[in-house]
């Protein structure tokens, strides 16, 4: 017994805005199990991937990733299959030509939490590299995830996002940020 899912070719789909007019995610999308193309303010492909919950998953790359995160193509399908969903990213990735950028080099960056270690500032690494004690060090990295977070909530403002965006409050401690 086969699942068969009709896979829709990427150019027949529609451009969805990422935010909308009301500075809203595709809501609709709410818990759905689909395929998702998103593009840049240029409509270029910039990463294909699939969910459980689409709306979810738009989300978080949107926070990870917010300059690339301007048009979406999605495909739902009923029932969770991860060939079927796997089918459609290959067919998808297969059109455009070649491998998104973020399907194969900034993979890290779409699919972890962000790492706001790497974005010290030269005085704040100091600083960290001069603490002797764990518990100043760990004050350190969840100020620098405080600061990221604050950039990356001005650009979505910048941008209109009207959406709750709640970051896991735990993971700062390790100076990691990734939605609640």
């Amino acid at each position: 017994m086969t699942a068969e899912t009709n896979i829709s070719s990427l150019a027949s789909l529609a451009y969805i805005p990422y935010i909308d007019s009301n500075g809203q995610l595709p809501e609709n999308f709410q818990g759905q199990i689909g395929v998702y193309a998103i593009f840049d303010q240029e409509k270029v492909l910039q990463y294909v991937g699939y969910s459980r919950d689409v709306y979810l998953s738009l989300k978080q790359y949107l926070v990870r990733q917010p300059q690339k995160c301007y048009w979406v193509k999605i495909q739902t399908i009923e029932r969770p299959s991860r060939t079927v969903l796997e089918n459609i990213e290959k067919a998808w990735i297969e059109e455009n030509g070649s491998v998104p950028v973020g399907n194969k080099d900034d993979k890290d960056q779409w699919t972890q939490p962000i790492d706001a270690k790497v974005l010290m500032t030269p005085e704040e690494y100091a600083n960290y590299e001069n603490s002797i004690d764990e518990v100043a060090k760990t004050k350190i990295i969840k100020n620098v995830a405080r600061r990221v977070e604050a950039e990356i909530l001005k650009v979505l403002e910048e941008r209109g996002l009207q959406a709750q965006i709640r970051f896991n409050p735990k993971l700062k401690e390790e100076g990691l940020l990734d939605l609640k």
